[in-house]
């Protein structure tokens, strides 16, 4: 039982799991496209939520939002199911399949055997593409892995039931009902409105570039009130938030700015290609922290690299980005 199916790599599960589902179905989008129309650029710090005992930063919206708002613009129909019992689960996909129904899973990365050892975390909001089974095998569309892939019963159990922060309790989606056209240019406007909105007007002061600043003011004095040690765990794990874990903040406003240039051709706009190439600055500075930081963590900081210096590019990124987000709301209107 399989499924012609086009694998495509992405740098983004979400994202490419979307726009390969998307594009299944006869509506061509790319990864930047789908992340875009989705609105997936976002910022938050939120010390009060834990990963492996240490605050939480995101650079993106929360999973499953992606997909749920590509399709609601586009004006696709969707089941999405969670489930207690894993046969049921289990069961549920089977069915789908049968149907020749590609179907969208929310796994733990950690329980893919696929996963090479060295790659492998506790990472909840993992999602892939299964279209087919080959006996007590999945075939797998694994956005990130540059070929489909194969995964087990039990190992996908086990990836689809992972305890901890955002477990996917089970959870499946696929695309049900597809229009035969769609109105991209007003998809684009809007994932651009909801977007800005969300990086400018949220109303938590840890949320979009509120969120930035945020973050700025406190790493600055992480050494004096967390202690040397202690100082390097946190920023360690800023830097594992930005450039490992979902793509990462560097990585995703270089998404973001793919995005911006493939608006520019959509709405016949090329004011775009200008914030594509201010975003892509952007990213480059979001870089340029998480290189100073992983010196400071090496210990190999020089005077450049120090805290106040990381805080003044937290804050640069900050500036610029809310500079653009301001002008791109006004654009859209």
């Amino acid at each position: 039982m399989q499924i012609d199916y086009s694998h495509r790599q992405s740098a983004h599960c979400e994202n490419g799991v979307t726009a390969g589902l998307v594009s299944h179905y006869g509506i061509p989008m790319s990864e930047a496209l789908a992340f875009g129309v989705g609105a997936g650029i976002f910022y938050g710090y939120i010390p009060f939520m834990r990963l492996n005992n240490l605050p939480l930063a995101t650079f993106r919206v929360i999973t499953g939002a992606i997909f749920k708002r590509v399709t609601k613009e586009l004006g696709i129909k969707t089941v999405s199911r969670s489930f207690r019992n894993p046969a049921e689960s289990m069961q549920a996909l089977d069915e789908a399949l049968a149907r020749g129904i590609p179907v969208g899973l929310q796994t733990g990365a950690w329980w893919l055997p696929y996963f090479p050892e060295a790659y492998r975390f506790h990472f909840n909001m993992h999602n892939l593409v299964v279209y087919g089974k080959e006996g007590d095998n999945y075939l797998i569309s694994d956005p990130v892995f540059p070929e489909p892939v194969i995964c087990g019963s039990a190992d996908l159990i086990k990836a689809r039931y992972t305890k901890g922060t955002l477990a996917p309790k089970g959870r499946m989606y696929y695309l049900a009902e597809v229009p035969k056209t769609v109105d991209m240019g007003r998809a684009v406007r809007n994932g651009i409105r909801v977007a800005t909105k969300a990086m400018l007007k949220y109303p938590l002061p840890i949320i979009g570039v509120s969120g930035i600043r945020y973050l700025a003011k406190r790493l600055e004095h992480w050494p004096e009130k967390l202690g040397p040690e202690k100082s390097l765990l946190y920023l360690g794990q800023m830097i594992r938030m930005q450039e490992e874990i979902g793509t990462g903040g560097a990585g995703f406003r270089f998404i973001y700015a793919a995005f911006l240039q493939e608006a520019a051709g959509i709405l016949g706009d090329e004011r775009y290609l200008e914030f594509s190439q201010r975003m892509t600055g952007i990213g480059d500075r979001w870089r340029e922290f998480a290189v100073r930081a992983a010196r400071n963590c090496k210990g190999r900081a020089g005077a450049e690299d120090s805290f106040p210096a990381m805080t003044e590019i937290l804050r640069d990124c900050a500036d610029r980005e809310e500079q653009l987000y301001r002008e791109l709301a006004a654009l859209v209107g």
